[in-house]
């Protein structure tokens, strides 16, 4: 019997395996590598000292504002949905939002404000030809992770990665890679980036 130590390695090095194994799935053209897409607009922002909005929902959500957090780090201007301090957005922004499934109707709706008044919006999601917010977007960043939109395999067993986790937990890693690409593009050196952490705490 494993010891509670090696069990608990045993466990994420699975969880690690199963999310590694998303980044090794071929994408091919429509869709270029979410990295380098993700990098891409970024640096374009950022180039045009524009504003960075993001907003999921549920898990999805906390993920990105975790980058949100990262990407003001980097010294972007960058803002969550609804929070209170929230700008509008404009011609020189950029929306990042998720819709894992395909479409929610904030994410829809969002999406669609941010469009009409000018914002371009990239949409991270697993089903890019099906899901009701891609015609929002701008650019679709593919994620080919497991979604609550086809784990009804996993109704009938107990799975490590239940419902969306294998998506959120792939967005946690591909927004790793984004703000170490990202910080070496924009030239941010180690000490820049923490000297903008808070200190209100």
């Amino acid at each position: 019997m494993e010891t509670g130590e090696a069990s608990m390695a045993n466990l994420a090095s699975q969880i690690c395996s199963h999310i590694a194994s998303i980044f090794a799935k071929p994408t091919a053209h429509p869709h270029p590598p979410a990295l380098d897409l993700m990098v891409g607009e970024l640096t374009s922002i950022a180039s045009q000292k524009g504003r960075v909005f993001l907003y999921g929902v549920g898990r999805e959500g906390l993920m990105l504002k975790a980058l949100c957090m990262r990407l003001a780090h980097l010294g972007l201007s960058a803002h969550f949905v609804f929070d209170m301090t929230t700008p509008p957005i404009t011609s020189k922004d950029l929306l990042i939002a998720s819709a894992g499934p395909g479409g929610f109707s904030t994410v829809d709706a969002i999406c669609s404000v941010a469009r009409s008044h000018g914002g371009r919006v990239l949409l991270l999601t697993a089903q890019p030809e099906t899901g009701s917010s891609v015609k929002h977007a701008n650019v679709v960043a593919y994620v080919p992770a497991q979604t609550m939109a086809d784990d009804k395999e996993e109704e009938k067993s107990r799975t490590l990665l239940p419902m969306g986790s294998v998506y959120e937990g792939a967005m946690f890693v591909l927004f790793e890679m984004v703000v170490f690409k990202l910080g070496e593009v924009l030239g941010e050196s180690p000490e820049a980036i923490r000297s903008r952490h808070t200190n209100l705490e």
